[in-house]
């Protein structure tokens, strides 16, 4: 599998499906009760510590920010595609939403209470995850909650076609959650809860619950 040139590759593939992204998936919470509760705990971890800005990094169209807000939470969203961005502010005024990569994410040490990042590692590659979940745990204040969810399974496939019938070029990674705890506890996180899921959202959807530790991961 050669995903060479995978990040502008998905950032090219999302600018040409927002507007059709926006309007297939506009309306996926309404119909995923489990995503919305763990959504809700989630917004009730970051209240506890005092709420304080959240990251919903790989924001897409915006849903999930929103959603976030919602709850209550000072939520903003950060994502690769231009495209995508265009559309959330389109579809969501007066929200914040930040062009960035989540491998190279712009944002200050401890500035985060809480991080979600909503089926968003799914074009990550795998020696790509550990700069990422870095990145996440760099930005995250002690002890606040990290929120993923995924698509579970072995394979990784290329989508030539998306959202709408327009060309893309992406890689959709699924994974185990043996391997995702591993990642998140090797870049210093605490897994609190896991559990799969069908729904709306995924045939098959992983979601996995976290806090980033207070000490660094051991070399």
């Amino acid at each position: 599998m050669n995903t060479d040139g995978w990040l502008e590759d998905t950032r090219m593939s999302y600018d040409t499906v927002a507007a059709s992204y926006a309007d297939l998936t506009r309306h996926l919470l309404e119909e995923t009760p489990e995503e919305r509760a763990v959504l809700a705990l989630f917004a009730d971890l970051v209240g506890a510590r005092g709420g304080g800005p959240v990251a919903d990094v790989g924001c897409g169209t915006g849903r999930i920010t929103a959603h976030l807000c919602q709850l209550g939470l000072d939520a903003f969203g950060i994502d690769l595609s231009p495209g995508m961005l265009e559309v959330a502010r389109r579809d969501h005024p007066g929200l914040r939403f930040d062009l960035g990569s989540m491998t190279d994410l712009d944002l200050a040490d401890a500035s985060m209470t809480g991080l979600v990042a909503w089926y968003s590692l799914i074009h990550i590659p795998d020696d790509e995850i550990g700069t990422v979940l870095a990145h996440f745990r760099r930005v995250v204040r002690p002890g606040g909650p990290l929120l993923l969810s995924f698509h579970v399974g072995d394979e990784s496939k290329l989508k030539t076609e998306g959202y709408g019938g327009h060309p893309m070029k992406v890689y959709v990674h699924r994974r185990q959650h043996d391997q995702m705890i591993a990642w998140l506890n090797e870049a210093g996180f605490s897994v609190e809860e896991h559990r799969t899921l069908t729904s709306a959202e995924s045939k098959l959807g992983g979601i996995i619950l976290a806090r980033r530790q207070t000490a660094a991961p051991e070399e």
